[in-house]
């Protein structure tokens, strides 16, 4: 059953209680993976294999998400700064325990590519904390997945 999640700013991804944070380097330049994060929401399916649907929603404002494993998302985009920060929020899921989550891709220069970091942050009932917790290393594996395939998309 879906839910409606706790408003947050751009400034949760620095204060969550729980906060997991991804690093990886791909070729291409900081415009080009902005540009397919924040403007190619449909492509997400192509790169990043959790994902199984991805549109966008109130005009460019919002996503809708679904993920491998039947969670939905309904999010609002808090930050689209050009090409440095994508951020996004969940008001609504069905994922259980959840109250808060948001999530932020900073870009920055690493010589001719890009060194992305992509921040999970998210707050819920203590057995949803200690399961986002746990679930670290499978995230870090979908995430250099997803970099890996972005990397091949971007340089194709």
């Amino acid at each position: 059953m879906a839910h409606r999640l706790r408003p947050v700013g751009r400034e949760f991804a620095s204060v969550a209680p729980v906060r997991l944070v991804f690093e990886r380097e791909v070729s291409a330049p900081p415009p080009a993976v902005f540009d397919t994060l924040a403007r190619d929401v449909t492509g997400w399916t192509a790169w990043f294999r959790a994902v199984t649907l991805a549109r966008p929603l109130d005009g460019g404002a919002g996503r809708e998400i679904r993920l491998v494993g039947a969670a939905r998302f309904r999010e609002t985009i808090l930050v689209a700064e050009e090409p440095d920060v994508y951020a996004y929020r969940v008001d609504v899921t069905n994922v259980p325990g959840a109250r808060a989550m948001a999530e932020e891709w900073r870009l920055r220069p690493a010589g001719t590519g890009t060194r992305v970091r992509w921040t999970m942050a998210v707050d819920g009932v203590t057995p949803f904390r200690l399961a986002m917790r746990a679930a670290r290393p499978a995230l870090a594996a979908g995430f250099r997945d997803a970099m890996t395939s972005l990397d091949r998309r971007l340089a194709g």
